[in-house]
């Protein structure tokens, strides 16, 4: 029997450096960074109908516990599930709800992780047998961060974010992430960065021996974090404080609002995020993150 519904989880995401290192003539900017998933989720429940939708238009339906979020062609998972829907003349009533859990326009990329998770649920779902490939260029067509979430491992992420190459260990294994309690708009960041240049972008990729001290503390740079930060200095003395609370490092994780500070055990990790948990107007996350 087949099935008619499925669950799937979707992580969020860390950015272990960011480095602008130039810009297309369409006016993307070209990345170098390592993004890492860690254990905090999104939900995706997609349920399918056993009969025929009665209109296009009814064919497919997006709830969020979160009122924040947009259930239309706005949302992304809505875009990736009409997607699959559209490419395989699929009839039947897909009904899709997203319990929220990572904080909106944190920088954390809970929106492409939601929308790679809908696209492997889809394809389980319907028994499309796309391979990872496949998923990864429809994955491609709805944002540069998608296909990362399509494998959910370590990955360098250089071009607009497509250009993967996995990276198999790390030296940290936990982490905490505070998430200030509001949001940033990415597109606003690039705006600002783009216009705060006085002088051409230096090609400076990240070099990454992360089995060196010395190189993992130059890895940990975020381009983006001076615009952000101009404007939102909570996010500068959030990271000051995970240093003070021991992190072996912290930054800001793409382009805010979320910082995140680095541990190499979880018991230091844990007595970091039980005084951090006391900060005012925050949201604090204990997480591991997934090799």
């Amino acid at each position: 029997m087949l099935p008619v519904s499925v669950k799937i989880q979707a992580p969020a995401k860390i950015n272990l450096g960011l480095r602008i290192v130039g810009q297309r003539v369409d006016g993307y900017h070209l990345l170098d960074t390592i993004m890492v998933p860690v254990s905090l989720y999104d939900e995706i429940h997609i349920k399918k109908s056993a009969g025929e939708a009665r209109s296009s238009s009814s064919r497919l339906t997006v709830t969020c516990d979160n009122p924040a979020v947009p259930t239309d062609e706005r949302n992304i998972v809505f875009r990736a599930a009409n997607l699959i829907i559209k490419e395989n003349l699929i009839q039947e009533t897909v009904a899709i709800h997203i319990k929220k859990r990572i904080p909106i326009g944190a920088g954390l990329g809970g929106g492409s992780s939601d929308a790679a998770a809908t696209l492997i649920a889809m394809n389980a779902l319907f028994r499309l047998n796309y391979s990872t490939r496949r998923l990864k260029k429809r994955a491609y067509g709805l944002g540069a961060d998608v296909p990362f979430f399509i494998d959910g491992r370590p990955a360098r992420a250089r071009g607009i974010g497509e250009r993967l190459t996995p990276i198999k260990s790390l030296p940290w294994k936990w982490a905490v992430i505070v998430y200030p309690g509001f949001p940033v708009a990415t597109s606003w960041v690039y705006r600002k960065f783009a216009a705060k240049l006085t002088t051409p972008l230096a090609n400076i990729s990240i070099i990454s021996p992360l089995r060196k001290s010395s190189g993992q503390q130059r890895l940990l740079v975020n381009d983006l974090e001076s615009v952000t930060v101009a404007r939102y200095p909570r996010i500068k003395s959030l990271r000051t404080k995970l240093i003070v609370e021991g992190a072996a490092g912290a930054l800001m994780s793409g382009s805010g609002s979320a910082v995140f500070g680095l541990f190499d055990s979880r018991g230091n990790a844990a007595r970091a995020f039980t005084r951090l948990q006391k900060e005012d107007a925050v949201e604090t996350f204990l997480v591991r993150l997934l090799t």
